[in-house]
């Protein structure tokens, strides 16, 4: 499909202002990407800007609903910034900021539902590791599923916990992998969480919603709902 609209494309001579236009355009860029490559950051880019964001925001419903505790925290926090705003007044950057409890429940959903389960690396020199040899140029999946669940770094690894990042520094230990790590951070990692955070306002400020059914979820190789998570939304 995506193959198909690139060749429409260059028949065309219509100009438009999107990704794939971006990526075919030859004059500004300093490296003419051919077919392929552009199909594959398309693909990339597709997954990781609107799948990742998608299943967390779903996933974070599913943990609060099962969390009462947990749902009437973060609803105060997100209803307390409603209070000293105008009626249908946006919310702003410094309001995202001040999301410290959703911020936590955004990095507590994304451990224990495991929406990336690791990062491609390629190996620089030669690596020794517990005795085993990865030569240099190798490629190499660093599989950072098993992490999340490690009861030495995390208490009770399989329980929802949002509490557990309001510490200080949780986001500096080295065993923060949930947008990757050193040079190759996310680099959507903060609007990422921009969009997750305004979509819980606006549903916890103006909406009540409960599980229809029984959900089944697949949980590896990553997280998702094969016939989709279903909710029933009241008006507050």
């Amino acid at each position: 499909m995506l193959r198909q609209i690139l060749e429409e494309r260059k028949a065309s001579n219509e100009s438009y202002k999107d990704m794939l236009s971006c990526l075919m355009k030859t004059d500004e860029n300093k490296y003419k990407l051919n077919d392929d490559e552009i199909l594959d950051l398309e693909l990339t880019l597709m997954y990781s800007g609107y799948e990742t964001v998608s299943t967390t925001s779903m996933m974070a419903l599913k943990f609060l609903h099962d969390n009462p505790k947990a749902l009437e925290e973060i609803r105060k926090e997100h209803l307390a910034i409603r209070e000293r705003k105008k009626t249908n007044e946006p919310i702003d950057f410094d309001d995202i900021k001040s999301m410290r409890f959703t911020r936590a429940v955004i990095f507590e959903t994304s451990r224990l539902a495991t929406i990336v389960n690791g990062v491609l690396r390629k190996t620089t020199k030669d690596v020794e590791l517990n005795g085993y040899l990865i030569p240099k140029g190798w490629r190499i999946y660093v599989y950072t599923r098993e992490i999340n669940y490690d009861p030495f770094l995390y208490t009770e690894p399989l329980t929802f916990n949002p509490w557990r990042w309001m510490e200080k520094n949780s986001e500096s230990h080295n065993y923060f992998l949930l947008f990757g790590g050193g040079t190759r951070l996310c680099p959507a990692k903060e609007l990422g969480i921009t969009e997750v955070s305004t979509f819980l306002h606006y549903i916890l400020t103006r909406y009540r919603w409960e599980e229809v059914g029984e959900t089944k979820l697949k949980k590896f190789p990553r997280v998702q709902a094969p016939n989709g998570m279903h909710m029933r939304f009241l008006s507050n």
